[in-house]
């Protein structure tokens, strides 16, 4: 998106939402994750709180039950040692006992760090020392073993804490100890100590800190932010008057709780406000887990439903006939009457009929599909999402909304009910401030916004203006109905040699709501005539398109570089380009050899770009498109999860467009 004469605007004008309240303030008894925990332990009692799906069963977890596990696991802790302000690192997949664990720490007044679960031994490593954590909590085999190969390194760690015994049954060394070891010695503890429990919450205030949640760390280390107990409620309380949310809706548990977005309307909603929380088996079984459950609330970062969109896409391509045809007759309409509705405008009646017979010939099935007939709340978060993206789920019957907000900041931004912009990533929520400073930057105040950086006093000052705004790095302006429209990282902004700006994210979304395109990076610069583009495949699809189309091919490597890929692609961008002023189209790109890869330092764990480290580790590349190669030979290391490395070696084609 190049930049316009709005954007360039200079305002100090500060932005609060027009509906709703300020939340009020917190009660002395509701202040931290503990106490509202206990309340709805009080409230819900016998009702089920939690399910998670073992070997195809489905298993169920009253609110009792939870008080009991959560309890002990608390009070075992304390028995090993565990004293107030000390941190507790716990690397694993979305389960109950992740949720335990949380909630027996914070009783504490202790801190945790939660970490992502395909983190390599050196992520961990960094993460456990920086935060200076005394136990590690983890999921299973493979990452007790990432901890003992770093044991003598992980001096601080009293004990490392595992909670799926599977392959560990042989493991002899006294630094392991099982989840069970530890709720049987808060069971021995809480016998000689009654009410310890209770009282050790009861000296909580919504001023301790409860998270390290740590950074992207984009264009350098991660930095653990200091997330306090009122920060994550009032987060809460912003969003609930917006998007209400009711004990008996049917939540999943599938996004990182290393994700700061996961552990405000995951972890934190469902102490709030009781709903039941869905853990699936595996990430593999996960869509079906879903269609099963029928969730009333999802949230997902911006790449998976970009990965969704493209699956439904998919499926309608693969499908019969009569189904592709019904698509081919009623998509149209669907995109054509959303249109008119954020528009503002009426829609007629023959649209709206229409629109009702499409729903029941392919739209409810095609949801019913993805387990969201139910949806009432499905949000987006993370990266933002392309308007393509939003447009098309829309359009099916899924009221995706864009939540705007970062991991010091949580919630800023939302898609109100009825006031959606697909350009946009909503309006100011209550209890925000936000302004534009001169340099387009996006700043926000509120009683969400984060503590500071742990042991970074100095970055912590400079993340904060005179007037107490937090600088959030973020490109933006605010348009005449009050809804803000993201442009990127006030950083990634580029400036070409004709003096025209455009925003990569901005190109990138477009392209990725195409079936075939994976990711993406946009290139350009104050020295660079163009914009250019390194393309990666989705391989699922192409692969299936290839195969329909008699495109022989043995290997990704190979399927890359077909000709037939390449037009495919090209048409692709052609698409995108028609979309884009002059200076922001893509005029030439390659499509890599191999997909981004977050073990190699090219992407963060939440699948971000790190734009810095791809130019640089593609650079030869980069140079070749500016220049008058048709194609360039390139050695690529590939470094593998148990530390071999190999070499990739391919010639790339380069195409103009």
């Amino acid at each position: 998106m190049v930049l316009n004469q709005q954007i360039g605007k200079k305002t100090a004008q500060i932005y609060r939402s027009k509906k709703g309240s300020d939340p009020a303030p917190l009660q002395p008894d509701a202040d931290t994750l503990p106490k509202i925990f206990l309340k709805s332990v009080e409230k819900f009692g016998n009702r089920v709180a939690m399910r998670k799906k073992k070997l195809g069963i489905w298993h169920e977890y009253t609110w009792n039950e939870v008080y009991q596990h959560v309890k002990h696991f608390s009070l075992g802790l304390v028995s090993m040692g565990l004293k107030p302000e000390e941190k507790v690192a716990i690397i694993g997949e979305n389960d109950p006992e992740f949720y335990w664990a949380e909630i027996a720490v914070h009783a504490t007044q202790g801190i945790t760090t939660a970490i992502f679960t395909d983190a390599s031994p050196q992520e961990l490593s960094y993460i456990v020392l920086n935060s200076d954590a005394v136990f590690l909590i983890a999921h299973d085999q493979e990452q007790c073993d990432k901890a003992l190969e770093l044991k003598e390194q992980f001096t601080n760690i009293r004990k490392v804490i595992y909670w799926d015994d599977r392959g560990l049954w042989n493991y002899d060394d006294p630094w392991l100890i099982s989840f069970e070891e530890v709720e049987a010695l808060g069971k021995a503890y809480e016998a000689k100590n009654p009410g310890t429990f209770e009282k050790l919450i009861a000296n909580g205030t919504g001023e301790d800190v409860a998270i390290f949640s740590y950074t992207s760390g984009t264009t350098s280390l991660p930095k653990a932010a200091m997330i306090l107990h009122r920060n994550l409620i009032y987060a809460n309380s912003n969003i609930e008057e917006v998007t209400p949310r009711r004990p008996e809706d049917n939540y999943v548990s599938f996004s990182p709780l290393a994700w700061i977005t996961e552990q405000s309307l995951g972890l934190t909603s469902h102490l709030l406000y009781g709903f039941q929380v869905n853990f699936p088996e595996s990430p593999e079984t996960v869509q079906n887990d879903i269609r099963e459950i029928a969730p009333s609330t999802l949230l997902f970062p911006s790449r998976i439903w970009e990965g969704m969109a493209r699956t439904m896409q998919m499926r309608i391509n693969d499908s019969i006939w009569i189904n592709r045809l019904m698509y081919a007759l009623f998509m149209p309409i669907a995109y054509k009457v959303i249109d008119l509705e954020d528009a503002k405008k009426p829609i007629p009646f023959h649209l709206r009929l229409l629109r009702l017979l499409g729903e029941f010939a392919i739209f409810q099935p095609l949801r019913d599909k993805i387990g969201m007939v139910k949806m009432r709340d499905a949000i987006t978060s993370g990266a933002a999402l392309s308007p393509d993206v939003l447009r098309f789920f829309r359009a099916c019957g899924v009221e995706l909304k864009s939540l705007y907000g970062s991991t010091e900041m949580q919630g800023v931004t939302l898609h109100y009910p009825g006031e959606v912009k697909l350009a946009s990533v909503g309006e100011v929520i209550p209890g925000v401030e936000l302004k534009i400073a001169e340099n387009n930057e996006i700043r926000v105040r509120s009683r969400a916004v984060f503590k500071g950086y742990y042991k970074d006093p100095e970055k912590t000052a400079e993340s904060f203006d005179e007037e107490g705004f937090f600088k959030t790095g973020d490109a933006g302006y605010v348009d005449e109905d009050g809804h803000l429209i993201y442009l990127d990282r006030v950083k990634d902004m580029i400036q070409l040699a004709n003096g025209e700006s455009f925003s990569p994210q901005y190109i990138e979304g477009r392209l990725k709501f195409s079936r075939f395109i994976q990711d993406v990076m946009a290139i350009g610069g104050f020295d660079m005539e163009y914009v250019t583009a390194i393309v990666i495949i989705d391989f699922e699809n192409m692969s299936r398109w290839a195969e329909k189309n008699r495109v022989v091919f043995t290997t990704y490597v190979d399927l890359t570089q077909k000709p037939q890929v390449y037009e495919l692609v090209k048409r692709e961008i052609e698409r995108v380009n028609e979309t884009l002023p002059p200076a922001g189209r893509i005029k030439k790109f390659v499509i890599l050899h191999k997909a981004f890869d977050a073990d190699e330092a090219e992407l963060t764990r939440t699948r971000k770009l790190r734009r810095r480290a791809l130019e640089q580790r593609y650079g030869d590349i980069l140079d070749a498109m500016y220049s008058d190669k048709r194609e360039i030979n390139v050695s690529a290391e590939v470094k593998y999860r148990d530390g071999r490395t190999g070499t990739v070696e391919t010639s790339i084609q380069i195409m103009t467009v």
